[in-house]
Protein backbone atom coordinates (compact mmCIF):
# COMPACT_ATOMS: atom_id res chain seq x y z
CA UNK A 1 0.00 0.00 0.00
CA UNK A 2 1.02 3.36 -0.74
CA UNK A 3 1.45 6.33 2.17
CA UNK A 4 0.52 9.47 0.74
CA UNK A 5 2.48 12.61 2.52
CA UNK A 6 -0.28 14.82 1.48
CA UNK A 7 -2.10 17.29 3.24
CA UNK A 8 -5.10 19.28 2.65
CA UNK A 9 -4.82 23.06 2.90
CA UNK A 10 -8.18 24.68 3.83
CA UNK A 11 -8.47 28.57 4.03
CA UNK A 12 -9.77 30.24 7.11
CA UNK A 13 -12.11 32.27 7.73
CA UNK A 14 -14.60 30.63 6.42
CA UNK A 15 -14.12 27.97 8.47
CA UNK A 16 -15.36 24.47 6.98
CA UNK A 17 -18.67 23.66 8.58
CA UNK A 18 -20.40 20.49 9.83
CA UNK A 19 -23.03 18.48 7.73
CA UNK A 20 -23.42 14.45 9.26
CA UNK A 21 -21.93 11.66 10.81
CA UNK A 22 -22.58 8.13 11.68
CA UNK A 23 -20.90 5.14 12.96
CA UNK A 24 -20.38 2.21 10.22
CA UNK A 25 -19.80 -1.17 11.11
CA UNK A 26 -17.89 -4.14 8.52
CA UNK A 27 -17.59 -7.54 8.74
CA UNK A 28 -15.47 -9.61 7.34
CA UNK A 29 -15.61 -9.55 3.64
CA UNK A 30 -17.43 -6.22 3.81
CA UNK A 31 -15.65 -2.97 1.69
CA UNK A 32 -16.38 0.67 1.22
CA UNK A 33 -18.57 0.92 -1.90
CA UNK A 34 -16.96 2.79 -4.84
CA UNK A 35 -18.11 6.64 -4.96
CA UNK A 36 -17.00 9.66 -7.41
CA UNK A 37 -17.17 13.41 -7.09
CA UNK A 38 -19.14 13.56 -3.76
CA UNK A 39 -19.13 16.67 -3.40
CA UNK A 40 -18.08 16.98 0.30
CA UNK A 41 -15.08 16.09 2.64
CA UNK A 42 -15.30 12.76 3.87
CA UNK A 43 -13.67 11.96 7.15
CA UNK A 44 -13.39 8.69 7.90
CA UNK A 45 -12.11 7.89 11.83
CA UNK A 46 -11.52 4.05 12.03
CA UNK A 47 -11.89 2.98 16.15
CA UNK A 48 -11.17 -0.82 14.93
CA UNK A 49 -10.11 -3.04 12.12
CA UNK A 50 -8.46 -1.96 8.99
CA UNK A 51 -9.86 0.03 5.93
CA UNK A 52 -8.44 -0.81 2.76
CA UNK A 53 -9.17 2.28 0.61
CA UNK A 54 -8.06 3.78 -2.68
CA UNK A 55 -8.09 7.62 -3.91
CA UNK A 56 -7.50 7.86 -7.51
CA UNK A 57 -3.85 6.55 -7.86
CA UNK A 58 -3.14 6.41 -4.25
CA UNK A 59 -3.79 3.22 -1.42
CA UNK A 60 -4.43 2.98 1.84
CA UNK A 61 -4.17 0.52 5.10
CA UNK A 62 -6.27 2.76 7.85
CA UNK A 63 -6.08 1.30 10.67
CA UNK A 64 -7.21 1.84 14.30
CA UNK A 65 -6.75 5.14 15.48
CA UNK A 66 -5.81 6.58 12.07
CA UNK A 67 -8.07 9.09 10.01
CA UNK A 68 -8.33 9.22 5.86
CA UNK A 69 -9.96 12.58 4.23
CA UNK A 70 -11.57 11.59 0.62
CA UNK A 71 -11.83 14.87 -1.14
CA UNK A 72 -15.07 15.91 -2.51
CA UNK A 73 -13.78 15.95 -6.55
CA UNK A 74 -12.64 12.68 -6.75
CA UNK A 75 -12.84 8.96 -7.19
CA UNK A 76 -12.41 6.71 -4.08
CA UNK A 77 -12.96 2.82 -3.90
CA UNK A 78 -12.31 -0.13 -1.56
CA UNK A 79 -9.00 -1.69 -2.43
CA UNK A 80 -10.32 -5.07 -0.79
CA UNK A 81 -12.80 -6.42 1.48
CA UNK A 82 -12.04 -5.96 5.16
CA UNK A 83 -9.88 -9.06 6.80
CA UNK A 84 -11.70 -8.18 10.30
CA UNK A 85 -14.66 -6.82 11.82
CA UNK A 86 -14.08 -2.93 11.46
CA UNK A 87 -15.45 0.18 12.98
CA UNK A 88 -15.16 3.76 11.97
CA UNK A 89 -16.81 6.94 12.05
CA UNK A 90 -17.03 8.96 8.58
CA UNK A 91 -18.19 12.93 9.09
CA UNK A 92 -18.87 14.68 6.00
CA UNK A 93 -17.87 18.40 6.02
CA UNK A 94 -18.08 21.33 3.20
CA UNK A 95 -16.60 24.93 3.12
CA UNK A 96 -16.64 27.69 0.84
CA UNK A 97 -13.52 28.79 1.02
CA UNK A 98 -10.96 27.57 -1.07
CA UNK A 99 -9.14 24.60 -0.36
CA UNK A 100 -5.97 22.78 -1.45
CA UNK A 101 -3.81 19.35 -1.67
CA UNK A 102 0.14 19.76 -1.27
CA UNK A 103 2.91 18.07 0.31
CA UNK A 104 4.18 21.27 1.50
CA UNK A 105 4.47 23.60 4.92
CA UNK A 106 0.86 25.46 4.86
CA UNK A 107 0.25 28.16 2.86
CA UNK A 108 -2.30 31.20 2.24
CA UNK A 109 -4.69 29.74 -0.20
CA UNK A 110 -5.95 32.98 -2.39
CA UNK A 111 -4.46 35.24 -0.74
CA UNK A 112 -5.99 38.05 -2.53
CA UNK A 113 -9.76 37.15 -1.78
CA UNK A 114 -8.96 37.52 1.88
CA UNK A 115 -7.65 40.44 1.46
CA UNK A 116 -10.29 42.06 -0.78
CA UNK A 117 -12.25 40.83 2.53
CA UNK A 118 -10.46 43.49 5.17
CA UNK A 119 -9.31 40.09 6.66
CA UNK A 120 -5.85 40.68 8.25
CA UNK A 121 -5.38 37.72 9.68
CA UNK A 122 -6.32 34.97 7.14
CA UNK A 123 -4.91 31.15 8.18
CA UNK A 124 -4.92 27.68 6.70
CA UNK A 125 -6.11 24.76 8.30
CA UNK A 126 -3.66 21.75 7.64
CA UNK A 127 -5.27 18.50 7.82
CA UNK A 128 -3.10 15.30 7.05
CA UNK A 129 -4.99 13.70 4.37
CA UNK A 130 -4.20 10.30 6.30
CA UNK A 131 -2.55 9.76 9.40
CA UNK A 132 -3.04 8.63 12.77
CA UNK A 133 -5.35 10.72 15.01
CA UNK A 134 -3.77 12.63 17.76
CA UNK A 135 -5.44 11.86 21.56
CA UNK A 136 -7.19 9.30 19.91
CA UNK A 137 -9.10 8.05 23.18
CA UNK A 138 -9.82 11.28 23.62
CA UNK A 139 -11.32 12.27 20.23
CA UNK A 140 -13.23 9.29 20.29
CA UNK A 141 -15.28 10.75 22.91
CA UNK A 142 -15.91 13.87 21.15
CA UNK A 143 -16.75 11.57 18.34
CA UNK A 144 -19.07 9.40 20.53
CA UNK A 145 -21.13 13.31 21.68
CA UNK A 146 -20.96 14.07 17.95
CA UNK A 147 -23.51 10.84 16.70
CA UNK A 148 -25.32 11.28 20.22
CA UNK A 149 -26.35 14.99 18.80
CA UNK A 150 -27.05 13.52 15.73
CA UNK A 151 -30.12 11.50 17.25
CA UNK A 152 -31.91 14.70 19.08
CA UNK A 153 -33.55 17.74 17.74
CA UNK A 154 -31.49 19.77 15.04
CA UNK A 155 -31.62 23.35 16.95
CA UNK A 156 -29.98 21.53 19.81
CA UNK A 157 -27.34 20.09 18.50
CA UNK A 158 -26.45 22.41 15.43
CA UNK A 159 -24.03 24.47 17.28
CA UNK A 160 -22.40 21.69 19.81
CA UNK A 161 -21.19 19.77 16.60
CA UNK A 162 -20.03 22.42 14.73
CA UNK A 163 -17.67 23.05 18.01
CA UNK A 164 -17.07 19.95 18.30
CA UNK A 165 -16.03 19.40 14.74
CA UNK A 166 -13.88 22.12 14.63
CA UNK A 167 -12.38 21.25 17.86
CA UNK A 168 -11.55 17.67 15.94
CA UNK A 169 -9.96 20.27 13.26
CA UNK A 170 -8.27 22.06 15.05
CA UNK A 171 -5.97 19.29 16.73
CA UNK A 172 -5.70 17.56 13.68
CA UNK A 173 -4.05 21.00 12.19
CA UNK A 174 -1.81 21.36 15.49
CA UNK A 175 -1.14 18.11 16.18
CA UNK A 176 0.78 17.91 12.65
CA UNK A 177 2.43 21.31 13.34
CA UNK A 178 3.76 19.89 16.81
CA UNK A 179 4.44 16.51 14.92
CA UNK A 180 6.56 18.15 11.91
CA UNK A 181 8.28 20.89 14.53
CA UNK A 182 9.22 22.48 10.67
CA UNK A 183 11.63 25.28 11.53
CA UNK A 184 10.59 27.16 8.06
CA UNK A 185 7.05 27.35 9.49
CA UNK A 186 7.61 28.41 13.30
CA UNK A 187 10.34 31.54 11.50
CA UNK A 188 7.77 32.27 8.62
CA UNK A 189 4.77 32.29 11.59
CA UNK A 190 7.35 34.50 14.12
CA UNK A 191 8.32 36.72 11.12
CA UNK A 192 4.50 37.18 10.34
CA UNK A 193 3.90 38.47 14.00
CA UNK A 194 6.61 40.94 14.37
CA UNK A 195 5.59 42.34 11.21
CA UNK A 196 1.94 43.15 12.29
CA UNK A 197 2.38 43.98 16.20
CA UNK A 198 5.50 46.50 14.66
CA UNK A 199 3.83 47.52 10.79
CA UNK A 200 3.69 51.01 11.73
CA UNK A 201 7.57 51.11 12.98
CA UNK A 202 9.89 51.98 10.07
CA UNK A 203 11.46 48.36 9.29
CA UNK A 204 13.97 47.61 7.01
CA UNK A 205 15.60 44.52 5.95
CA UNK A 206 18.24 44.58 8.39
CA UNK A 207 15.72 45.64 11.51
CA UNK A 208 13.90 42.75 10.92
CA UNK A 209 17.11 40.62 10.92
CA UNK A 210 18.34 42.07 14.34
CA UNK A 211 15.09 41.80 15.85
CA UNK A 212 14.86 37.87 14.97
CA UNK A 213 18.45 36.49 14.72
CA UNK A 214 18.48 35.29 11.39
CA UNK A 215 20.26 36.54 7.99
CA UNK A 216 17.20 38.22 6.13
CA UNK A 217 17.77 36.13 3.64
CA UNK A 218 16.39 33.16 5.69
CA UNK A 219 13.57 35.16 6.81
CA UNK A 220 12.49 35.67 3.11
CA UNK A 221 12.84 32.25 2.20
CA UNK A 222 10.78 30.92 4.99
CA UNK A 223 7.96 33.38 4.32
CA UNK A 224 7.78 33.06 0.69
CA UNK A 225 7.79 29.24 1.01
CA UNK A 226 5.19 29.73 3.65
CA UNK A 227 3.19 32.41 2.76
CA UNK A 228 4.33 33.09 -0.62
CA UNK A 229 5.51 36.63 0.10
CA UNK A 230 8.22 38.30 1.40
CA UNK A 231 8.59 39.82 4.69
CA UNK A 232 8.55 43.33 3.00
CA UNK A 233 5.70 42.22 0.84
CA UNK A 234 3.78 40.58 3.01
CA UNK A 235 4.49 44.60 5.48
CA UNK A 236 3.22 46.54 2.52
CA UNK A 237 0.03 44.26 1.83
CA UNK A 238 -0.56 44.46 5.93
CA UNK A 239 -0.27 47.90 5.63
CA UNK A 240 -2.38 48.56 3.27
CA UNK A 241 -5.21 46.50 5.03
CA UNK A 242 -4.54 48.70 8.21
CA UNK A 243 -5.34 51.60 5.31
CA UNK A 244 -8.58 49.96 4.36
CA UNK A 245 -9.90 49.47 7.86
CA UNK A 246 -8.80 53.08 8.68
CA UNK A 247 -10.74 54.97 5.56
CA UNK A 248 -13.59 52.70 6.31
CA UNK A 249 -14.04 53.19 10.04
CA UNK A 250 -12.57 56.53 10.73
CA UNK A 251 -12.45 60.39 9.05
CA UNK A 252 -8.98 60.65 9.95
CA UNK A 253 -7.05 62.28 7.36
CA UNK A 254 -4.89 60.31 4.46
CA UNK A 255 -1.96 62.28 5.98
CA UNK A 256 -2.59 60.82 9.24
CA UNK A 257 -3.15 57.57 7.73
CA UNK A 258 -0.26 57.38 5.98
CA UNK A 259 1.66 58.15 9.26
CA UNK A 260 -0.15 55.60 11.23
CA UNK A 261 0.48 52.78 9.16
CA UNK A 262 4.00 53.56 8.91
CA UNK A 263 4.61 55.76 5.80
CA UNK A 264 6.49 58.98 6.09
CA UNK A 265 5.48 60.67 2.57
CA UNK A 266 1.74 60.70 2.15
CA UNK A 267 2.59 60.71 -1.82
CA UNK A 268 4.08 56.91 -1.93
CA UNK A 269 1.39 55.54 0.29
CA UNK A 270 -1.47 56.88 -2.26
CA UNK A 271 0.79 55.44 -5.24
CA UNK A 272 1.38 52.16 -3.00
CA UNK A 273 -2.57 51.90 -2.55
CA UNK A 274 -3.26 53.09 -5.98
CA UNK A 275 -1.15 50.35 -7.35
CA UNK A 276 -2.67 47.83 -5.04
CA UNK A 277 -6.66 48.25 -5.19
CA UNK A 278 -6.83 50.22 -8.36
CA UNK A 279 -8.09 53.54 -6.95
CA UNK A 280 -6.72 56.23 -4.80
CA UNK A 281 -7.68 56.23 -0.76
CA UNK A 282 -10.12 59.12 -1.25
CA UNK A 283 -11.94 57.09 -3.65
CA UNK A 284 -12.02 54.12 -2.08
CA UNK A 285 -13.41 56.17 1.29
CA UNK A 286 -15.86 57.26 -0.72
CA UNK A 287 -16.98 54.43 -2.29
CA UNK A 288 -18.45 53.04 0.71
CA UNK A 289 -19.72 56.31 1.94
CA UNK A 290 -23.44 57.78 1.70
Amino acid sequence: MQFNPSYIHLSAPPFPYFLECDRTVYQPGDQHPDRNCIGVFDLLIVEQGCLFIGEENNQWEVRTGHTLLLLPDRYHYAVKPCEEMTTFVWIHFHTVGDWVQAESDPAFINREDHLRQFLTHPYTIRVPQFGPLPDFLERKTQMDQLLQLSTGRRSNAVWQQQRIFEELLRMMDLGQHDAAASPTVEIAEKTEAYIRNHYAESLTNASLSTALHFHYNYLARCMKRVYGLTPMEYLTDYRLEQAKLLLLKTEISISMIAERIGYESTAYFSRRFVHKTGISPLRFRKRYSR
